[in-house]
């Protein structure tokens, strides 16, 4: 006679420890999710890599050229790319997380899976993604002289990691939200065009600092998408050794603050998921 304490109630999920234990069926979503996305498209994946390098010539022109840019901020173009590259894998996953949920209400109350998995998945369809963006931007930085060092690498693999987490973390709190209140994706809407703003992309840190009490400054770097944004300027364009280029102050330390908070969103987001996740069928 088998020992009944091994069994788990049908219906009865541990978590995010449950997706990835469903890895096979996680993969599926995903590659369902990118199939979805270039269906019917005539250049498919090419997209991928004609956006990213027409944005390099529209930013070199217009606010390089025009604007003046280039002459103030040595690789401009670049130093934009990387910033925009750590916002678009944000506002994409989380965007897609918060979605998720009420886009495929129909599998979820005719089958019984991890509701995570989809927050998850959107996620990880953000990240192959915008790996062509990282490709490109790259490539260019090759072409001026990029010759990174195993730190510069490490940096970029932390920012995506706190990018991810933090990504996720907001995409299972406002999904289980936006489920019963669809408000919610209004809410994230405001948040991702923020993101741009309330981060070093089109601007130097030093314009914030110059501007703001000291407490004010410590605030902007906890954010964790500024640490994201500085840890991809140290890895892509920091190599160039840009004249007057310079690191914000306590970059790894706030990093790390980053990857905390990051995890903090993360574990809150599990939570509020799983208090509301009872009503998810019926909300639906």
């Amino acid at each position: 006679m088998s020992d009944q304490s091994s069994f788990v109630a049908p219906g009865r999920s541990v978590g995010l420890a449950d997706v990835f234990r469903r890895r096979y069926l996680l993969s599926l979503i995903v590659r369902k999710e990118i199939g979805i996305r270039y269906r019917g498209s005539v250049l498919g994946w090419m997209w991928s890599y004609v956006k990213p390098l027409v944005q390099f010539v529209v930013f070199y022109l217009a606010i390089g050229v025009f604007l003046g840019m280039n002459g103030r901020v040595e690789y401009f173009p670049l130093y934009l790319l990387a910033g925009i590259t750590v916002v678009t894998f944000f506002s994409e996953a989380f965007t897609n997380g918060t979605r998720s949920l009420v886009d495929n209400a129909a599998l979820i109350k005719k089958i019984y899976l991890p509701r995570e998995m989809f927050p998850v998945a959107s996620v990880l369809v953000a990240a192959v993604n915008i790996l062509p963006q990282i490709l490109v931007v790259t490539v260019i930085a090759v072409f001026f002289g990029w010759a990174p060092s195993a730190l510069h690498i490490a940096a970029l693999l932390l920012g995506l990691v706190i990018v991810a987490m933090l990504a996720t973390g907001l995409g299972l709190l406002f999904g289980a939200v936006n489920v019963t209140f669809r408000d919610a994706q209004s809410f994230v809407e405001i948040i991702t065009m923020c993101a741009v703003w309330a981060s070093p992309v089109m601007y130097q840190w030093e314009m914030v600092q110059q501007k703001v009490p000291d407490w004010l400054f410590v605030l902007y770097r906890m954010n964790p998408i500024t640490a994201a944004v500085e840890l991809f300027h140290f890895g892509i364009w920091f190599p160039l050794e840009p004249v007057d280029g310079q690191l914000i102050p306590d970059m790894w330390l706030f990093a790390g603050i980053g990857t905390v908070l990051s995890l903090a969103f993360l574990v809150i987001g599990q939570l509020v998921f799983r208090r509301l996740e009872g009503r998810f069928a019926q909300d639906l």
